[in-house]
């Protein structure tokens, strides 16, 4: 931004000089009103490639910056469902090993009451 205000202040302080020069010069009216047409149109001419310039340079930067954030968003996009991916595998890993624990407690309890059953029966 500071570039830009700098840019603007200089062609401004040129434009400025450039019109005191004119006017203090020693020429007739007509010929000062005919320079100052020639430098007025230079100067119109000057801004115009600068602004053509400058909105090119605006696009090339702001494509570039769409590019980024696109790719960001699809890495984004990507590392969200790698995540998605290994949660629910490591939850189908968790409901395995819980349903071998249940089925494994459910043996050890009916083995304890069939053994505990035998003991009372023995008597």
């Amino acid at each position: 931004m500071a570039k830009g205000k700098f840019a603007l202040g200089a062609l401004v302080g040129a434009a400025v000089g450039t019109v005191v020069g004119i006017l203090t010069a020693p020429k007739s009216g007509k010929e000062t009103r005919a320079e100052l047409k020639v430098k007025a149109e230079e100067a119109k001419a000057d801004a115009l490639t600068k602004a053509t310039e400058a909105r090119t340079r605006a696009d090339a930067v702001a494509h570039d910056v769409k590019l980024k954030a696109e790719k960001a968003a699809e890495d984004a996009r990507v590392t969200a469902q790698d995540v998605k991916t290994k949660a629910e595998a490591k939850a189908a890993e968790l409901k395995t090993t819980a349903e071998e624990y249940k089925v494994r407690s459910e043996n050890a309890v009916h083995g304890a009451v069939d053994g505990a059953k035998k003991g009372f029966n023995k008597k």
